[in-house]
């Protein structure tokens, strides 16, 4: 059978799957839209986080961006990781022992305000769409390649299939159809990665695999390899860096933080029954992470050495099928700028004949490996495991931020539990569909897309829930202004430094890179927001009046060590 065939029968397979999970599933109250019924298990509620953070940004785009920045490549591996340890010391316990249903609703109760409320909803929605746009975008990619549709399509059928579980089953379904995706997406990432592993370096551990002499004879180092065929073609060798030390700290700091501050993974922490399981679930969902980001560094390598020795200086005409393939997408293009019929990464200084977008390298890795046909069907159906896991959960906070934090909590207070489960539902329908509009639409690459979003949630969420839960005199002044000041210039850095908004456009963007401020690129630039955050917040409190007493109680109740009476969701 062919890779088209097989693809039609793995993600046939999958789909299916996650349909009668969510069938299985399907939320019948507020409570299991919500939080899943708040009965999660420890090993559930970490494999289904592991699939909400593991979105497309990683499966896909992650390898992508370590092949073509080498070293550069690693803040992410370092950001994304790393945020991790944060969220499972600093704020998950914590949050699940406020024992409310979102972040908004932790902001809007902690800092006794509506405002703050509404300011912490409008926060959510902007990090979450601008993440849920590369997840669109993953699935447009996957599915214009492997199903031969456009992207377009792609992104239609992709919004069908999550609208069709998130809705249905909330957060119930999604938590079990993510346990499910996780195993799809970890299975379709590790078998090419071992399979190329030996292929090239007979060791069938990746990681090993990638710091292991080739299997050639010529006892050359897989990376020695790969830095010289670097500089054959006039770039850097693959293990330089070249990027400022500030800005390598800027994004680090920024992905790890904006990982503890986003919506869609804290409220997994909500699922479970006790304060001592949501500590659970982020050390398992860590380790399980960890299976894919430990590898991702050895597919970057392997898929960049292959696509080096299969097209460099190669004629086009002789090119393999896989190429024609990748064409077809547009997202590998070849220009012969000298006429000389071959293709060449650096033809003129700055001028590149081939253009590989990023996203497509972990895709591609098993065809250009020349693996077998189900090999890379398999991970066309984990790109969009993947992809659709954190899609579901993004438009789940979507849809809980209007139903429950604007419609019930600030518009209509007596809303019946129905009529506030058929407002979840339609927000989502509602959301999913602005989802496909930046699927179709993207600002940029998957990987730098949800690192913006990372950066948001830094600069917005990150202080005021670290303030809300350890230091029990901020008041909503500080809180409050603190997030406004904070979203709003890094929403300005993004608009003048990714788009050209306030400088001639897109097309100005490569030149104002000698302009970022503090040499930090928007990708970083959430943690100096962050840091204006924490200043302007604090400066705010200190010239305000204090929070209220029984506020003030309450933060010392949620500090109490595991033991003591913990509340119930409500």
């Amino acid at each position: 059978m062919n890779v088209q065939t097989w693809t039609y029968i793995l993600v046939g397979i999958t789909f299916s799957l996650y349909i009668g999970i969510a069938i299985w599933s399907r939320a019948s109250s507020t409570k299991d839209f919500y939080v899943a019924g708040g009965g999660v298990s420890p090993l559930a509620n970490g494999m289904a986080t592991a699939a909400d953070w593991m979105s497309a940004a990683s499966f896909i785009s992650m390898s992508g961006i370590i092949a073509f920045a080498g070293y550069d490549g690693s803040v992410y591996l370092m950001g994304w990781t790393g945020g991790y340890v944060l969220l499972a010391l600093l704020l998950a316990p914590y949050l699940r022992k406020f024992g409310k249903f979102t972040v908004p609703d932790f902001i809007g109760d902690r800092y006794y305000s509506k405002t703050a409320r509404i300011v912490a909803v409008f926060c959510a929605l902007i990090v979450s769409f601008t993440y849920v746009a590369g997840q669109m975008r993953g699935v447009g990619v996957v599915f214009s390649r492997f199903l031969e549709v456009d992207i377009n399509t792609g992104v239609i059928i992709g919004m069908i299939i999550v609208l069709f579980y998130a809705v249905l089953g909330g957060m119930k379904g999604i938590t079990y159809t993510q346990v499910a995706q996780y195993c799809v997406l970890i299975f379709a990432f590790m078998v090419p990665a071992i399979f190329i592993s030996i292929q090239m370096t007979g060791n069938p551990i990746p990681q090993l695999g990638m710091g292991s002499t080739l299997n050639d004879g010529s006892g050359t180092y897989l990376l020695d390899k790969l830095n010289g065929l670097s500089t054959e073609l006039g770039f850097s060798e693959y293990t330089d860096g070249s990027k400022k030390m500030i800005d390598v700290f800027a994004i680090t700091l920024a992905l790890m933080v904006g990982t503890a501050g986003l919506p869609h993974v804290i409220v997994r922490f909500f699922t479970v029954k006790r304060v001592k399981d949501a500590r659970k679930s982020a050390g398992l969902a860590l380790l399980l992470i960890a299976i894919l980001y430990t590898t991702a560094p050895a597919v970057a390598v392997f898929s960049k050495t292959n696509l080096i020795n299969t097209v460099s200086n190669q004629p086009y005409a002789h090119m393999p099928k896989w190429f024609k393939n990748w064409e077809n997408t547009g997202l590998l293009t070849f220009t012969d700028i000298n006429n000389d019929g071959k293709i060449q990464f650096l033809a003129d200084k700055g001028k590149n004949e081939l253009i590989v977008d990023n996203d497509i390298m972990v895709l591609a890795n098993p065809e250009i490996a020349n693996l077998p046909a189900w090999v890379i069907a398999l991970v066309a159906a984990g790109g969009l495991a993947a992809a659709l896991s954190t899609a579901a959960g993004l438009l789940l906070v979507i849809s809980s931020s209007v139903s429950h934090d604007l419609i019930k909590k600030v518009f209509r207070p007596k809303i019946s539990e129905k009529g506030e489960l058929w407002a979840a539902r339609i927000s989502a329908t509602f959301a999913v569909v602005i989802a496909g509009y930046f699927g179709v639409n993207p600002p940029g690459f998957v990987a730098a897309v949800v690192a913006l979003a990372f950066g948001m949630a830094a600069a917005s969420f990150f202080p005021a829930i670290l303030l809300g839960i350890f230091y029990k005199k901020m008041n909503k002044e500080g809180a409050i202004t603190g997030m406004v000041v904070g979203i709003s210039l890094m929403l300005f850095y993004i608009l003048k430094f990714k788009f050209g908004v306030f400088d001639g456009g897109k097309e100005a963007v490569e030149g104002l890179k000698a302009s970022w401020w503090f040499g930090i690129s928007p990708e970083g630039f959430g943690t100096m927001a962050m840091i204006v955050n924490f200043i302007v917040a604090i400066a705010v409190n200190k010239l305000t009046p204090e929070p209220p007493e029984e506020v003030q109680e309450i933060v010392e109740h949620i500090r109490i060590p595991s033991g003591a009476e913990e509340p119930s969701i409500h």
